[in-house]
């Protein structure tokens, strides 16, 4: 399994990123080809200093696919160009560090 994951670090004004992500990014996200599911979760305390730098971390989102082959089909689809095109449009684009990780059990 691969898990893509978007790290964030806090925007200027979080209740109106909130709303745009929530409201119309997600959306966009959801309808990737091949997620298998995805969670977003708040960051609520950071126990490792400096290693980000000055950056808060504010969101992390992760999103499951099956494999290599899967993520590829998903990133290069229009689905996900539109999610990436919104992303940029609520100013995301600027606050996010994305990656790639194989789970392993």
């Amino acid at each position: 399994m691969i898990k893509y994951i978007a790290l964030y670090r806090r925007p200027d004004e979080p209740e109106d990123f909130d709303e745009k992500y929530f409201t119309s990014h997600l959306p966009l996200i959801e309808k990737t080809p091949g997620l298998l599911k995805w969670e977003v979760a708040k960051v609520r305390r950071t126990f490792v200093h400096g290693f980000l730098g000055e950056s808060q971390p504010y969101l992390v989102a992760e999103m499951y696919f099956a494999d290599e082959a899967a993520l590829k089909v998903a990133l290069t689809s229009p689905e996900w160009q539109a999610a990436g095109a919104n992303l940029s449009e609520i100013g995301g684009l600027d606050l996010v560090a994305m990656f790639a990780a194989e789970v392993r059990a």
